[in-house]
């Protein structure tokens, strides 16, 4: 009698275990957690969809020529089914990763109300605005959210990483062709997200000189995850609050990029391609489409990241 009960002990713990490591459905649209710590994920469907932007937006949008092109030539891209989390990885989700792993920052570049300045007394604690723990971490580099990723793997024994940027544009489009997941008007991104706003430009240094939104998000600076509109995907903070780092390098446009919607391994992979935009950014940066690469070491207060995780 005493052999069954251990027996049967022995199997619902490791049942137990089982539960905690499988999310509970791995159907479209499913929402899990592999720790309680850890990110929300959301299972996102497979699917094809034309990346880039569509001809005239760069011109509707009144896109320098410096950044024109970039997101060109639209290519067809197949993307397989994968789990992106729900939110951006908040401050305190990266506290967590922190103080396990005595990771630390060594200054953050911020915005001097005339250009970018390291300063060496900010980081991921500080980022010269105030947040809590549900805000997205800033001042996080890619290094950063490279280590960050690799620590999640170990810690629940599942492949977490970053989107790559066909991922991510799949996964911010969410089955739309517009500029925006809610349409082509930039103005009207207050209700859905955290961008350049009449709210930045009264209360930022400097931003009264900035291209905003004609309306009020609520938010100068990084809003607590989640406070904006859905995409159909039930994706949140896809465009705004703080740009997104993603796996791949930097290449000027998509001439030979991959059509798998696998992360691109060749090109200047000292960059990497940021995506998403933030809290500081113009409407025209609030875009599906826009894209821009950035040194891996750069620690930026506008720059955090999501995560992936793979089946």
């Amino acid at each position: 009698m005493k052999l069954v009960l251990v027996s049967l002990l022995m199997l619902a713990a490791l049942q137990s275990v089982a539960a905690a490591q499988d999310p509970p459905h791995k159907a479209a649209g499913a929402v899990f957690k592999d720790c309680a710590d850890c990110p929300e994920m959301v299972v996102i469907p497979a699917g094809r969809f034309v990346m880039g932007a569509a001809p005239g937006e760069e011109e509707r949008e009144e896109l320098s020529d410096q950044f024109r092109n970039r997101s060109q030539p639209q290519h067809r891209v197949d993307v397989k089914s994968f789990s992106a989390g729900k939110f951006e990885v908040t401050r305190g989700q990266y506290r967590v990763f922190a103080e396990a792993t005595g990771r630390s920052g060594d200054g953050c570049f911020v915005w001097t109300a005339t250009e970018f300045e390291k300063d060496p007394t900010k980081d991921w604690r500080n980022p010269a605005y105030a947040q809590d723990d549900s805000h997205p971490v800033a001042c996080v580099s890619w290094d950063d959210a490279s280590a960050y990723v690799q620590w999640l793997s170990q810690k629940t024994g599942r492949h977490y990483r970053l989107l790559s940027e066909a991922e991510w544009e799949y996964a911010a489009r969410a089955g739309t062709t517009s500029a925006r997941f809610w349409g082509d008007a930039g103005n009207m991104s207050c209700g859905y997200a955290n961008g350049a706003d009449l709210t930045a430009e009264a209360q930022v240094p400097g931003a009264s000189n900035w291209a905003v939104a004609n309306c009020s998000d609520r938010y100068a600076y990084t809003a607590p995850v989640g406070s904006y509109r859905a995409n159909a995907f039930g994706l949140h903070d896809m465009l705004g609050n703080v740009w997104e780092w993603t796996q791949d390098c930097w290449n000027a446009n998509y001439s030979g990029a991959p059509a798998d919607g696998s992360a691109w391994a060749a090109g200047d992979c000292f960059l990497r391609v940021v995506r998403g935009g933030s809290w500081e950014d113009a409407p025209l940066g609030l875009r599906a489409a826009y894209r821009v690469g950035s040194p891996t070491v750069i620690r930026v207060y506008i720059r955090g990241f999501r995560v992936a995780r793979s089946e």
